[in-house]
């Protein structure tokens, strides 16, 4: 069999033990409908902490996380015929779905209760090869390198979904709360409909990047931001910023949380922070309609994503950099 190099997780821990160990693994086979990516780069997601640190049950020991994938299609398995061999792709968190529940046949696919996802139900981009369903593989857009494109996979396609979740309209006032890898997406898409932006982040380097992709006010993270805001997207996994959130929107204002895990959410007043039909909305995943959307605007604007390329044996420090706000952008491991 051959063999490739790959970072792997046998047991949650605190990423500053440095969990994560590279190994010599086998190239896996693809089965029916898979395509066999040659990696390479990976992006590095919060996510992928979250599954490091054990906030994520883990679904199996030895995973290989990572599921911002960029690579180019290496072999096809049986039954493939979408992509050529030598062809760009992309492989983003949501892996597969069942396609025959309620949710798949009402195009709510991010929430097919058989999801499985990217480096946590399946093996992903944290090594030389990984596998992916053809029909869950995205084309990246020209003219967007490998380390800048890896980024889009999940940051930003959930940037972009939380923007859907929060009804953004072009034109609108909107606030971000924490500005890291999927945010400072997030707002080039927003600035790109002509939205005025408010940021709110504690991280001094953020705030910096912030004022440089034209956010029209930023402050600290629980300021209160000088106008009322049409919607409001918390991207800090931090459950505490949800009550001034709420409390900055303006009447029938939507707050949508962009993270897959949240600290537990400090009390809400209801006449203050729901009252006048506020609404406080959740993101699960995303649909391959939300990815193949994003990556054509991404693509159209052209976003700038702001990385810091790393070395794949440097996953554990790139994790660490990102749980202690030490990124600017998005830590992505150069693989090939």
């Amino acid at each position: 069999m051959a063999r490739m190099r790959a970072m792997t997780l046998e047991y949650p821990s605190r990423i500053e033990t440095n969990p994560l160990r590279e190994v010599d693994a086998e190239v896996p086979v693809p089965g029916d409908r898979e395509i066999l990516v040659r990696v390479k780069a990976c992006g590095v997601c919060r996510t992928d902490l979250h599954v490091c640190e054990g906030d994520l049950e883990a679904k199996h020991a030895g995973i290989i996380p990572g599921h911002e994938v960029v690579g180019v299609v290496e072999q096809l398995g049986p039954g493939c015929g979408r992509f050529a061999v030598g062809t760009r792709v992309g492989i983003a968190w949501l892996r597969e779905t069942c396609g025959i529940c309620t949710y798949c046949r009402r195009g709510r696919e991010n929430l097919c209760p058989n999801a499985r996802f990217t480096g946590w139900d399946h093996d992903g981009g944290y090594a030389e090869f990984a596998t992916v369903r053809e029909d869950f593989a995205y084309a990246i857009p020209e003219g967007i390198d490998d380390e800048h494109a890896a980024p889009l996979l999940c940051a930003g396609i959930i940037g972009y979904r939380a923007i859907k979740r929060a009804d953004v309209k072009p034109g609108a006032t909107v606030g971000l709360y924490g500005f890291g890898g999927s945010a400072h997406l997030a707002l080039q898409v927003l600035k790109h409909w002509g939205c005025r932006v408010f940021v709110m982040s504690r991280g001094g380097i953020h705030q910096q990047l912030a004022e440089e992709l034209g956010a029209d006010w930023i402050g600290n993270a629980a300021d209160v931001p000088p106008a009322p805001l049409d919607a409001a997207i918390l991207f800090a996994p931090a459950g505490d910023l949800v009550p001034a959130a709420m409390t900055a929107l303006d009447r029938g204002g939507i707050l949508a949380i962009a993270g897959i895990y949240l600290s537990r959410i400090a009390q809400l007043d209801y006449e203050r922070d729901l009252f006048n039909e506020k609404e406080m909305r959740s993101v699960t995943a995303n649909t391959r309609a939300d990815g193949e959307e994003f990556l054509r605007i991404a693509g159209e604007i052209p976003v700038k994503t702001y990385t810091v390329g790393m070395q794949l044996a440097e996953a554990n420090r790139a994790l660490n950099m990102l749980k202690h706000d030490e990124l600017r952008g998005a830590a992505v491991l150069h693989v090939a």
